[in-house]
Order: structure tokens, then sequence, then C-alpha cells
């Protein structure tokens, strides 16, 4: 496995690839499918900070929830999968904060190269918007990372609007941040009402569970 994509989307020192290797393959030991355990090490390899391990276990918590309700609708879901991209979708988000660059397009490519997985990177490039249309069916990885992570402030379970009041009250500087983070809130209206519509999914009651929920 080349280390050259991974060079190549630092910024700044490059944290190690693997939090270990196989015995006798220098291969990455880690899952198409991360487990619950290797997402943890990934964590502890990538110096992941405290409170973004417990946004990260909240935004798992939902997506979990999601998924589980959407494979008893017979989608076509793999609930593993779906848990391990929310537990990673932060992966990098402690590296820019100390180093800069964009923590979401950085964070996918080092579990592309981890584990192989294109749609887990997907899920990872995309969770703060996806660029396409909402179609939950085709769709339902990257879209049910988006709106978990819209549910979950710092680390606690919270309603869209008030999520984004925080994010504009923290982030929207200029007209134009303002924009953008108007058209994220507008998606993640749609990814929710589209999770209404085709699980029967109830935005309070069905994560309730997740509330409180500390490492």
């Amino acid at each position: 496995m080349s280390d050259k994509p991974f060079v190549e989307s630092c910024s700044g020192p490059c944290p190690p690839l693997c939090p270990e290797t196989m015995p006798g393959t220098g291969a990455c030991a880690v899952s198409l499918v991360p487990s619950e355990d290797q997402c943890r090490a990934l964590w502890d390899a990538y110096d992941m900070l405290p409170n973004i391990r417990a946004h990260s276990l909240a935004v798992a918590c939902i997506a979990t929830t999601l998924a589980r309700q959407a494979a008893s609708a017979g989608f076509d879901v793999d609930v593993d999968a779906v848990r391990a991209a929310a537990l990673l979708h932060d992966l990098a988000k402690t590296y820019t904060i100390r180093h800069g660059g964009n923590h979401s397009q950085l964070g996918g490519a080092w579990v592309q190269e981890l584990t192989g997985n294109p749609a887990l990177a997907q899920g990872i490039i995309h969770h703060v918007h996806w660029p396409f249309a909402v179609d939950i069916r085709s769709h339902f990885l990257p879209l049910s990372i988006i709106y978990s992570d819209k549910r979950v402030k710092h680390n606690r379970v919270v309603s869209l609007t008030e999520r984004f009041d925080d994010l504009l009250h923290r982030y929207g500087a200029t007209p134009d941040i303002r924009q953008r983070i108007g058209r994220s809130f507008a998606q993640a209206r749609e990814i929710e009402q589209a999770l209404v519509q085709n699980l029967g999914f109830d935005p309070d009651a069905d994560i309730a569970h997740c509330r409180g929920l500390v490492e």
C-alpha cells in the first residue's frame, strides 16, 4: 500500500497512517468495514480530542438507529458500515484544528487509504453537505451521516434549528457563509423529511436514547 495519497493530503506533519499493521504484511490492520475497536484505535492513532470523540459517539448513536430502521424497512443498508462512517466522520478534525485544511476531505482521503472502502470515504467527504439530489434509498450512508451530524451540537442531541442557530452564531461571519449555512439547513430538513416519509422516523422519540450519551 502506497502512502503517496496520504502524504499529499497533509498540509502539516502527517500522523501515522496505521494504528498497527498486520504481522508479516505491512498492511494496515483495519478492515474494509472497521469494527468499533478499530475505529477507537484510529481515534487514538490520530490523537482525536476528547470532545470530538464524545460528539462522534452521539452521531454514531443516531446514525446506527437510522440504519437499523432502514434495514427493517427493506433498504440495502450495511448497519456496521454506517456506524463506522459515523465514528470516523471527524477523524481529521483534530489535525485540521492544529494545522488547517478541510477536515471532511482529508478524513475521507485517510479512510479510503486505510480501509479501501469508497462508501465509507464518500460518507466522510460529504458529511458536511451532499452535492447531489437527496435520494435516501440510493445514498443512505452519506445522507444518514449528514443528518446525524446535524442533530448533535458538541455532544448533545438537539433539534436541527438549535444546531444551525449555533453554526450561524459561531461561523456566520459573512453573508456568503450565512447563505451556505442556510442551504445546509434546508438540505438537513429535506433529509429529515425523507427519513420520516420512508422509515416512519420520529425525529424526537426514535433517538431519545442518544440524548445525554457519554463515553
